[in-house]
């Protein structure tokens, strides 16, 4: 990763109606840097998205991509981007390797096609028809479509959205590697254990706006708690209450499911213990565990990323 800014964002806003969807979005992205948008579905990341490629024209606000102004150059920004989009529709019937073809052709210049198969771990599938693809498979066969011209700045919208576990890991691996090549990555995701391991900086999305934007250790950080004990109780008391325990720096409270920080477990559990047992309060389904991104959006949202 370097100092060059690959992508300026400067309050950029989208509204349909009265409906604001995003609301003064402003970042910036370095060259190879993996940069995450995270947050829940509807937060706003999909359509950041859309206006940084073309897609969507933004109400007000800027964004340059590798020194091209996305309003008025948009067949520079064409040329320096590749995109893989949360649903592609692809030529069923093709094949891999004619599917390949096919979008090399509408470039000046391509990679070699060979080795970027080889390299999307479709070897055995280049001469089946797509149609015939599993999740994983497709979904790696779209961001090679998105790589056949080379581009500098690469956008992966939600790329493991449906994904069994291996399958996720696999289009990790593969991400690394495009950051390894020096490739800018713009990823956006709701799954934070995904966010917390390929990504440089994390922007928090939230209700069309970003409201925090640092490395995931820092924003972790931000909470100042290493550790998180979570519980059920039927009747709850209000937050303030399980902040008089003991070793709990903050609470964060949804129906009957309790969230505590602490930086000195035992301490914490101790005196949830006593004062329950006090209170005739019964815990149910205890469990500890370190602090995560989750627990940042829970911490200035009060909602978790992904409401069950």
């Amino acid at each position: 990763m370097t100092n060059e800014v690959m992508v300026d964002v400067r309050g950029l806003v989208k509204r349909y109606g009265s409906f604001t969807a995003v609301n003064g979005v402003t970042y910036s992205v370095h060259k190879g840097e993996i940069f995450g948008l995270l947050g829940p579905n509807g937060a706003g990341k999909t359509t950041t998205i859309e206006m940084l490629v073309g897609l969507r024209k933004p109400d007000e606000g800027t964004a340059v991509l590798a020194g091209y102004d996305v309003r008025k150059e948009v067949n520079g920004v064409k040329e320096v981007i590749g995109v893989q989009l949360q649903s592609t529709s692809l030529f069923e019937l093709l094949k891999v390797e004619e599917i390949l073809h096919l979008y090399a052709s509408f470039y000046p210049r391509h990679v070699n096609i060979d080795e970027l198969i080889e390299e999307m771990l479709l070897t055995e599938k280049r001469r089946d028809r797509i149609k015939g693809l599993s999740g994983g498979q497709k979904q790696r066969l779209a961001i090679a479509l998105a790589l056949i011209h080379d581009p500098e700045i690469v956008f992966l919208d939600e790329p493991t959205t449906g994904l069994d576990p291996q399958a996720r890991r696999t289009l990790w691996d593969i991400v690394l590697r495009l950051k390894e090549r020096g490739k800018t990555v713009i990823l956006s995701t709701h799954y934070m254990d995904e966010a917390h391991v390929l990504c440089d900086r994390i922007g928090i999305m939230d209700q069309g706006e970003l409201i925090a934007l640092d490395t995931p250790g820092n924003l972790v950080k931000m909470l100042q708690s290493t550790s998180t004990i979570e519980f059920y109780l039927n009747d709850p008391p209000e937050e303030g209450w399980f902040m008089k325990m003991d070793g709990v720096k903050e609470a964060a409270l949804k129906d009957t499911f309790v969230q505590l920080y602490t930086d000195d477990l035992q301490q914490a559990l101790t005196s949830l213990i006593e004062v329950s047992s006090q209170h005739g309060l019964e815990i149910r389904d205890l469990q500890t565990r370190q602090a995560t991104l989750e627990d940042v959006f829970i911490h200035m949202t009060g909602r978790r990323l992904r409401e069950s």
